[in-house]
Formats: structure tokens, C-alpha cells, sequence
């Protein structure tokens, strides 16, 4: 059976980590400053507080009464 196919690029990672193992370590460590969080971990989520609530101005643009029906 014939070898699947594997990029030069995947050639290449695949030996380099071989022969630094040592940046597999620093991969999960710069992954983890943004990605891998625990839920109590991560920003609060936003407040809604300044959310638009409806009961406002949604009813200021009256018709005119000059627009011709149809």
C-alpha cells in the first residue's frame, strides 16, 4: 500500500519537533495565554446594563400622510 501523502511543511515540523522537543512545551505554554482557560479563568461576561431597551424612541418616524398608497 502506498504511503499517504505528507507535506514538505508537515516533513519539516514533524522532524524539527523531533529534534526540539522542547517547543512542544512552549507551543501548550503561548496556546494557553489565550485559548486554554477554565470558565472561572476567562473575562466576566459583559454587563447589560447600557444594552438598548424597547419603550424608547422606536416610534418617532410617523408617516406624513403625503405618501400615496398603493
Amino acid at each position: 500500500m502506498a504511503k499517504p501523502y505528507e507535506s514538505d511543511l508537515t516533513k519539516f515540523m514533524r522532524d524539527f519537533l523531533a529534534a526540539h522537543p522542547e517547543e512542544v512545551e512552549s507551543q501548550k505554554q503561548g496556546r494557553a495565554i489565550w485559548w486554554d482557560k477554565r470558565p472561572d479563568e476567562r473575562a466576566p461576561a459583559p454587563s447589560m446594563q447600557h444594552t438598548p431597551k424597547a419603550g424608547g424612541n422606536e416610534a418617532t418616524f410617523l408617516p406624513d400622510g403625503n405618501a400615496e398608497e398603493s
